[in-house]
């Protein structure tokens, strides 16, 4: 399957209650998949192409107030669009998934891959103190199982999960293993907006509070929430660090280059390493600074100008020498081109 069309039916198969988007080159497939294979006969599933991408994420933000297991995707312009609704769901503390296939920008920019919405992602994009769980796949094999992970990550800390793919993983083909079909969850969260019984205070979900002292107290609850999220939820894998002198630091497509990258160092007698984060937040910033202390470099390879870079550099805490490579316009880094520049800094 394409690594759109995994997100989708991994979807349905995690008894996704709601999907609502917009078509954007090149995540348009969720969509259209899931339009074409009609969950609704199937689960009950809601799938909607709303009017507009502001209108598809207060869809969300509606369908997440009433407890339900909720999701939208798009790529970078269509995510900007939605980062209001993005930050009004942070601060009403409400579970959901948002699948970001990235594309290269500013502006329209192309419709090739690429990394560029990495601060977007992962420092927030709206407005506000708030952050999102970040999610980032490598492989169409990824792009399924994360969804499911992305609603547990989402419901046990009531927060947006994002799913930070790029148009390469959401485009290319690759086998896929999927899960059994879960049945839709009939348990309320107490905390939903489902019409108000006798037995219970009314439930008013909001991210609004005019109140400046119990607008902190409330900011104070929510970095404390994250602080949570980076001590139990970080995800990494590594590959050839045991030994390692140089470390590549990379995730997404331009993990997968630096697996080639790797192989061909070491046939040139260059040890090198990868650590690929799979949480982009939280970062695994610990790992790092420990494997600092015995590598001798580091280099985050990366579809963009440089974004991630800067949270490996605070990771390491100047203890090594920290570069930055990658292409953009879309384009695609080579192992070759990796290897080279590494052996340019050495």
């Amino acid at each position: 399957m394409k690594g759109n069309e995994a997100v989708a039916e991994a979807a349905i198969r995690a008894g996704a209650d709601g999907y609502f988007g917009y078509p954007i080159t090149p995540q348009s497939e969720i969509l259209e998949y899931l339009m074409e294979a009609k969950p609704h006969e199937r689960t009950g599933m809601v799938v909607l192409q709303a009017e507009s991408e502001v209108a598809a994420i207060n869809m969300v933000y509606g369908g997440a107030a009433c407890g339900k297991k909720v999701m939208t995707s798009s790529s970078s312009p269509g995510i900007s669009l939605k980062q209001e609704g993005i930050t009004y769901i942070a601060g009403a503390e409400l579970p959901c998934l948002i699948v970001n296939v990235v594309r290269g920008g500013p502006g329209l920019g192309t419709i090739q891959p690429a990394q560029s919405d990495y601060f977007q992602a992962t420092k927030g994009g709206g407005h506000g103190d708030y952050h999102l769980i970040v999610l980032a796949p490598s492989s169409v094999q990824e792009m399924a199982d994360f969804v499911e992970l992305s609603f547990e990550l989402a419901f046990k800390y009531r927060n947006p999960v994002m799913m930070l793919s790029d148009g390469a993983i959401g485009q290319m083909m690759e086998k896929v293993w999927l899960k059994p079909q879960k049945e839709r969850s009939k348990t309320v969260p107490e905390w939903a907006t489902t019409g108000k019984p006798p037995t219970r205070e009314r439930v008013i979900i909001t991210s609004l509070d005019l109140d400046p002292h119990r607008q902190e107290k409330f900011n104070e609850k929510l970095v404390s929430k994250y602080n949570e999220i980076r001590e139990k939820e970080v995800r990494f894998e590594e590959l050839s660090c045991e030994d390692a002198e140089y470390i590549f630091v990379a995730y997404g497509t331009s993990a997968r280059v630096c697996m080639k990258a790797i192989q061909l160092a070491r046939a040139q007698g260059i040890k090198a390493g990868l650590l690929r984060p799979i949480t982009l937040f939280p970062f695994p910033s610990k790992r790092l600074n420990e494997l600092s202390g015995r590598a001798r470099m580091m280099v985050s390879v990366e579809m963009s100008a440089g974004q991630m870079v800067e949270d490996v550099m605070l990771s390491v805490n100047g203890r090594i020498p920290v570069y930055h490579f990658g292409r953009m316009g879309g384009i695609v880094t080579t192992p070759e081109e990796v290897v080279d520049f590494l052996k340019s800094k050495i």
